[in-house]
């Protein structure tokens, strides 16, 4: 069994290192990227925003610097003082033709309006802000004045925001000018995952963080179910590394039809994810997750749940939504999908054309040049 750890980048590239640039040789538009470059989903879509953007438009980036692990008085401590020292870093640079600031909810925020403020003040440059964050919406319903204040003034100040989905526009559209915010999906290369829709027997696959939110627990007790019910006859393989690892290991040990897989390189990932017939994510809160959309250029059936942006890519047609926490529901949608195999290939089709027609980056990319165009 691979040694357990996080779950690897979505590139395979080398990881593009803070303040450097990659200037096309038409010499377009310079652009500086802002954002986190240690870890995670924006992460990961940063790096492939850059390989993108190869040749289009002369690319620099500035790390953000992902607050330290933990919890307590220090860590907020450190958290405070290494964005700051970023930030320092930051108003350093030279003056860029547009400027693209990638945000989440919380504190995220709150260091990322330092960068929006210093750019529209100092600079007078176009500034694209990009919405990630699984709890946004909870964000945006704040009680408080202050930080609504805060809300509206970095989005005034913004004149691009871009967000997921039509469902997030809505949330963002409640402290913003709706005609500013433009919907871009998060996207996926669906040339590197290889598509099979089916699988004998059915094989059930999950690949993300084993963390709360993601639903892991509940994941667990419905392959348990769905292991006793049918043994021998389903295939359930499960990816990644968090706090709830030890869970999916007591899984594996106790049924033959479960594979714990730990880490995953990004070619193991996208040849499970390839191999697969059935993903599952049973999570409680997301924006548009990445491992949603490999699961379906991987060529699977969906089984996940009605949060964020994902009954707006997940319907009748190429999965079954349930509510979050209901494990008789979850259990009850893999089921028809194990035992109705013809059902489940046609899903799985609809997903991999999906991702090739609507996710696909070479779709995606043309949109955000247009953004950046429309700006500069």
């Amino acid at each position: 069994m691979a040694s357990p750890t996080a779950v690897a980048p979505e590139r395979e590239t080398t990881n593009a290192p803070a303040d450097k640039s990659s200037v096309p040789p038409d010499g377009n538009m310079s652009l500086l990227i802002v954002g986190p470059f240690q870890r995670g989903g924006v992460h990961n879509y940063i790096q492939q925003q850059i390989d993108q953007l190869s040749g289009r438009v002369a690319v620099s980036t500035h790390d953000t610097r992902v607050p330290p692990l933990g919890a307590g008085r220090l860590r907020n401590l450190r958290a405070v003082l290494t964005g700051l020292a970023a930030f320092l870093q930051f108003t350093r640079r030279d003056q860029p033709d547009l400027v693209h600031i990638h945000t989440s909810h919380r504190f995220s925020f709150y260091r990322k309006s330092l960068y929006v403020f210093f750019t529209n003040l100092v600079w007078d440059v176009p500034i694209v802000l990009h919405v990630h964050g699984s709890s946004f919406d909870e964000f945006m319903q704040t009680d408080s004045s202050v930080v609504a204040a805060i809300q509206r003034r970095v989005f005034d100040a913004s004149d691009g925001i871009i967000v997921l989905s039509e469902y997030w526009k809505d949330v963002v559209s409640r402290q913003s000018d709706r005609s500013k915010i433009h919907v871009l999906p998060n996207a996926v290369d669906p040339e590197t995952f290889p598509a099979d829709p089916t699988s004998e027997p059915p094989h059930i696959v999950f690949v993300s963080n084993l963390i709360a939110r993601k639903g892991v627990m509940d994941l667990a007790a419905a392959i348990e179910r769905v292991a006793e019910r049918y043994p021998g006859s389903v295939r359930v393989s499960i990816g990644g590394d968090g706090p709830l690892a030890e869970k999916i290991r007591r899984l594996e040990e106790e049924y033959d039809e479960v594979t714990y897989l730990g880490y995953l390189s990004e070619v193991d990932k996208r040849s499970l994810l390839g191999d697969g017939s059935i993903y599952v994510l049973p999570t409680y809160a997301e924006g548009l997750p990445f491992a949603l959309l490999e699961g379906m250029a991987g060529a699977n059936a969906v089984v996940s749940t009605s949060v964020g942006s994902i009954p707006e890519v997940i319907g009748p047609e190429n999965g079954i939504l349930v509510t979050p926490g209901d494990i008789d529901e979850l259990v009850d949608a893999i089921e028809t999908l194990v035992t109705e195999p013809e059902r489940q290939r046609r899903m799985a089709e609809t997903n991999r054309r999906a991702i090739e027609r609507q996710y696909s980056w070479s779709h995606v990319i043309d949109e955000l040049v247009e953004i950046y165009d429309s700006l500069v």
